[in-house]
């Protein structure tokens, strides 16, 4: 079973131990700032990509996506792609972000490189329109 390391630096501290050893490989210089595991016979071992991880996130640059307010999926990209049956398919993430429905029903109206979808209200006039 791995043993790993006490606590590993971030943010400010990271940084700092990073600039005070830039002598160092990357290797040593991610040992130094705790980001290795112990085996059970003693070797270590080195985990650069927490590592990289954490010095990105110091300096403010975030890679990945962070997760949707509920701990799933990710976060809503506003580009859909045409499927090779022709059908568009909005997901769930947008059509929650509108408060839509099931049943709610829209006029497709065709322009020029573009799609409207004009939500039709319950008495059968689209919304907005007078």
């Amino acid at each position: 079973m791995a043993v790993k390391s006490a606590d590993p630096l971030t943010g400010k501290e990271l940084l700092a131990k990073v600039k005070d050893n830039d002598g160092l490989t990357k290797r040593e210089l991610a040992k130094e700032c705790g980001y290795y595991t112990t085996g059970k016979e003693g070797q270590t071992r080195v985990n650069l990509a927490e590592f990289y991880d954490a010095l990105l996130s110091a300096k403010g640059i975030q890679l990945e996506p962070e997760k949707s307010k509920d701990g799933r999926g990710r976060e809503a990209s506003y580009t859909v792609t045409v499927h090779k049956n022709g059908q568009i398919v909005i997901g769930a993430a947008y059509t929650q972000a509108m408060g839509l429905k099931t049943g709610d029903e829209f006029q497709i109206k065709l322009g020029y490189k573009h799609i409207h979808l004009v939500k039709i209200g319950e008495d059968g006039e689209d919304e907005g329109e007078e």
